[in-house]
């Protein structure tokens, strides 16, 4: 779950990491009303669940009330990285002499969190890592003994600050470990990290990801997963939460259904691999029936940049008659919207098959030749 930026700063400042004085407003004439009750320049930002909202023109700067409520104007019901911008945090604009990373993350091959801090802050982490690795110090966290003050001060020293400033920056870095642990975060950064002219370190941008699986822990959370005013997830990743499917919005045009998570990632590589570019990733699990055949199918159908959709399955527990019943239902109530190529394998494959042909849909028994034909489809041949 991705919070928002006024979200995870609300946590941050619980936890006595440092944020900018600001207010989420709804409308132009409360941005201009908190900017007036800041007192000074102000960033307006649009909340949203996007990363480089700056480069998409979600982040823009106001020296006076009036011009923050001009701004706010402009970026309230705009579209930036493809949502819909409900919200903007007005806050202070803030007096930047340098720019750090800090974050701490799940790192999944050694099961552990990872302290990770840059002098690179404010651009893209993983393009600084790939770059220039070592302009990225990574810092791995024994789950047992856990994140000391000591190792705090030595990140804080790496990136070059000694006296009063290591140990207020080495604070915060505690700070934002605890939360991590304490909040269940898969990952939570500060990006950028800023020392402001007067020495003093503030967190001007702050991104959290929490475990879904902890949810349970956090019903706080669970209630605003599900809130119409929250603009997190895209429209179709938002109605597969309502219907259970594990759904995740890509940028391609070719509409992917699998039954199993590494079927349906296998199912992406090939389509890649053939020259195709996946609209998602969708998992029906491993007992999908013709209800839940029919739900994803749906849910595919409405993204506007599909041209194409190719339905893998393996069936074990799932059973390909029940699948391909669920297709054609689709078909019988509102029609195929878009072209289907269909690949079915295991239980009951023969009269899965013989089912779908006999209405004249698409079937291929090998993942290759199915990527291929979707491909092609999708490609206007």
């Amino acid at each position: 779950m991705n919070l928002l930026e006024f979200e995870a700063k609300a946590i941050f400042a619980k936890y006595g990491i440092p944020v900018p004085h600001g207010e989420t407003v709804l409308t132009a004439s409360e941005a201009q009303a908190a900017a007036e009750r800041i007192g000074c320049a102000v960033a307006v930002k649009a909340q949203v669940a996007a990363g480089g909202r700056g480069k998409g023109g979600g982040i823009l700067f106001a020296e006076t009330p009036q011009e923050a409520a001009l701004t706010a104007e402009k970026l309230l019901g705009d579209e930036v990285r493809g949502f819909k911008v409900r919200k903007v945090l007005v806050e202070e604009k803030l007096r930047i002499k340098r720019e750090l990373y800090f974050g701490v993350a799940v790192d999944r091959s050694s099961r552990r969190y990872v302290a990770l801090a840059s002098h690179e802050g404010g651009i893209d982490i993983e393009k600084v890592a790939m770059a220039t690795p070592e302009k990225v110090f990574s810092f791995p966290i024994d789950p047992l003994y856990g994140f000391r003050v000591h190792h705090a001060r030595r990140i804080a020293k790496v990136l070059g600050y000694g006296g009063r400033q290591m140990t207020s920056l080495s604070t915060i870095f505690l700070s934002l470990y605890n939360l991590a642990v304490g909040q269940d975060a898969e990952m939570v950064e500060i990006n950028p990290l800023v020392e402001t002219v007067d020495g003093g370190f503030v967190a001007a941008d702050a991104r959290m990801v929490v475990d879904d699986n902890a949810l349970f822990r956090h019903t706080d959370f669970r209630e605003r997963l599900f809130s119409e005013e929250r603009d997190t997830l895209s429209p179709e990743e938002a109605e597969a939460r309502k219907t259970g499917l594990a759904y995740v919005k890509l940028n391609g045009d070719i509409g992917i259904i699998g039954n199993g998570a590494g079927l349906t990632m296998a199912t992406l590589d090939m389509i890649k691999l053939r020259g195709g570019a996946p609209a998602d990733f969708l998992d029906l699990g491993g007992g999908a029936s013709s209800e839940v055949m029919s739900q994803a199918l749906s849910l595919v159908f409405s993204d506007p940049q599909v041209k194409a959709v190719l339905i893998n399955i393996l069936g074990g527990i799932t059973r390909c008659d029940e699948v391909a019943r669920g297709i054609l239902e689709v078909k019988q109530r509102i029609g195929f919207q878009k072209p289907i190529v269909v690949r079915l394998m295991g239980t009951n494959e023969e009269e899965g098959r013989r089912i779908l042909r006999e209405a004249g849909v698409e079937v291929l028994e090998s993942l290759e030749a199915a990527a291929e034909r979707a491909v092609e489809i999708a490609g206007g041949r």
